[in-house]
């Protein structure tokens, strides 16, 4: 029960990672509530829970700010937030991605970062606590040729926790970020370009433990950095990849 007594919210939570992280906080004690654009997924992964679920479009301001509302009223302050709600676009030459489609991936991956900042970040400086955890990838360190934008919002997701880590430490509010290789999400067909067996051995070929990441895998890491054992890390991009990264 390392997280008993803790609220936390996480975007995102519906389906994939998201929901394996919202499982695993649930049985360490938190209270979960998960922020999703698909409410009936984010319902279902919480009456399995018994969380709470909002519905939420992390890109848009006005989405953001009406969750924090609403987060604060149901459940009080906010303990911890993931950041994992995400998107990439299908491989493709970098000059060939649609600026429809580059948009999305930013608005999606790095706007969602400031924005949630911006309206959960003051109430924990005020508080003088917090943990906060964003979602990163392997391709942000290590990036494949054709997810180019996707790599790059990635990328920036790690900057940024590091910057955010550094300026909110004397607030006692700690930033750090996991980075695991493609796993069983709604999002696999996506990158490796299309659900094939060919495709999967091609892709697990780079993985040294040879298996892709798990929501389980996300959820014990996500539940360590978020937790008071991990007191002392901040800034940090962990690597929950398989050894994809060496």
């Amino acid at each position: 029960m390392r997280l008993a007594g803790k609220t936390a919210i996480i975007t995102g939570g519906g389906s994939g990672f998201g929901a394996g992280i919202a499982r695993k906080f649930a049985a360490e004690g938190a209270k979960v509530l998960i922020a999703d654009l698909n409410i009936n997924a984010a319902r279902a992964v919480a009456v399995e829970i018994d969380g709470h679920a909002l519905e939420c479009d992390v890109s848009k301001n006005a989405s953001v700010a009406r969750l924090a509302y609403d987060a604060a009223d149901q459940l009080g302050p906010v303990d911890i937030l993931v950041n994992n709600a995400g998107i990439t676009h299908l491989p493709a030459p970098l000059e060939e991605v649609s600026e429809e489609d580059f948009d999305r991936v930013f608005a999606v991956n790095a706007k969602s970062v400031y924005l949630t900042a911006r309206h959960f970040v003051p109430d924990m400086k005020a508080r003088g606590t917090g943990a906060i955890l964003n979602i990163a990838s392997t391709a942000g360190l290590s990036p494949r040729a054709g997810l180019n934008w996707y790599n790059a919002s990635k990328g920036w997701m790690i900057t940024a926790t590091k910057t955010m880590a550094v300026e909110l430490a004397p607030h006692g509010v700690r930033v750090n970020a996991l980075c695991p290789v493609a796993g069983e999400t709604p999002l696999l067909a996506s990158f490796m370009g299309g659900d094939t067996p060919e495709n999967r051995a091609r892709f697990l070929a780079t993985i040294p433990l040879g298996r892709f990441s798990t929501p389980d895998d996300m959820g014990n890491a996500a539940a360590f950095l978020c937790s008071d054992e991990a007191a002392m890390i901040t800034g940090a991009a962990l690597e929950v990849d398989g050894g994809r990264c060496i």
